[in-house]
């Protein structure tokens, strides 16, 4: 028998001439096998795994692009906005509570109160929501999903209103000697980073305000510190005065924004509750810890 002068390696495929790594396949199986205990393991730390972390994350980004959505549906309503904005305006006035422009004048004569408040509306909303959410997801789980369809339910409120009544913001009236003190302060653009939401004609409700009262009032029932307790319960009224202060809401929004919160978490608590009494309802008393 005559010897091949030229060996193939036992790795080439001598049909195919090509390179056959036998341990392709097993590898790949490894690297699975690890990335899958990867997952597991980081996902340990979480009440219920990566799984329903994600899918809590998911409705809040589908409320985020429904946002979207409706504000490109509104930017087009522009002389609209502005009609309802002056509606407001005139309402007030009619009450003897259009308090909005002396408010803002006394701040200003406090720069640095006109500065805090303008950084607190650019950085407070989403951050402070967002990072009680986190925590109130990790720590204090059995919480979290009546929280989380108060929120579904109040964004759905703030969508309508926005879709059915669009307003521009005191701000964009100067003619009643508004000023925007956040572009004044931070530029032109950080009215558009103050929050994930933004919106230019979504003054009415107040999300600012429901968001408070939604992550405050929980707050509240949830810490036994005494000065957290404090904090959190001045909280929406601090949001309040920022949002009437740097012309961004009138204080009639501020008001809706509060009954969408008020109404959100009574139909979480009276309707959807019942739906699903052992995972949508408030936790009992006995299930309030210190923080």
């Amino acid at each position: 028998m005559r010897r091949d002068p030229y060996p193939l390696p036992a790795s080439v495929d001598r049909a195919a001439g090509a390179p056959r790594d036998s341990t392709a396949r097993p590898a790949a199986s490894a690297v699975l096998a690890d990335l899958r205990r990867i997952w597991r393991a980081s996902g340990s730390w979480l009440p219920h795994g990566w799984g329903d972390a994600l899918v809590q994350l998911a409705l809040f980004a589908g409320a985020y692009y429904a946002y979207r959505l409706v504000r490109g549906h509104i930017d087009g309503e522009v002389a609209r906005a502005f009609a309802n904005a002056r509606a407001i305006v005139d309402l007030e006035r009619s009450l003897g509570l259009f308090f909005e422009p002396s408010l803002q004048a006394w701040a200003s004569a406090h720069r640095w109160l006109v500065e805090a408040a303008s950084a607190m509306y650019v950085n407070s909303h989403f951050v402070v929501t967002t990072t009680f959410l986190i925590w109130l997801y990790i720590a204090r789980n059995e919480a979290f999903y009546f929280v989380r369809n108060t929120f579904m339910l109040a964004m759905g409120f703030a969508l309508l209103g926005y879709a059915l009544f669009p307003t521009a913001p005191p701000r964009f009236l100067p003619e009643w000697g508004f000023t925007d003190t956040v572009a004044s302060f931070f530029g032109e653009n950080a009215q558009k980073s103050a929050s994930a939401l933004y919106n230019p004609f979504a003054a009415m409700p107040s999300m600012h305000v429901a968001f408070a009262l939604m992550i405050s009032v929980p707050a509240v029932a949830l810490v036994r510190n005494r000065a957290l307790r404090l904090a959190w319960a001045v909280y929406p009224l601090v949001v309040t005065f920022v949002v009437i202060v740097t012309a961004n809401h009138f204080w009639l929004d501020a008001a809706v924004g509060a009954a969408v919160a008020a109404t959100s978490a009574l139909i979480a608590r009276s309707a959807l509750s019942r739906a699903r009494p052992t995972v949508w309802a408030w936790p009992p008393a006995n299930a309030r810890t210190t923080a």
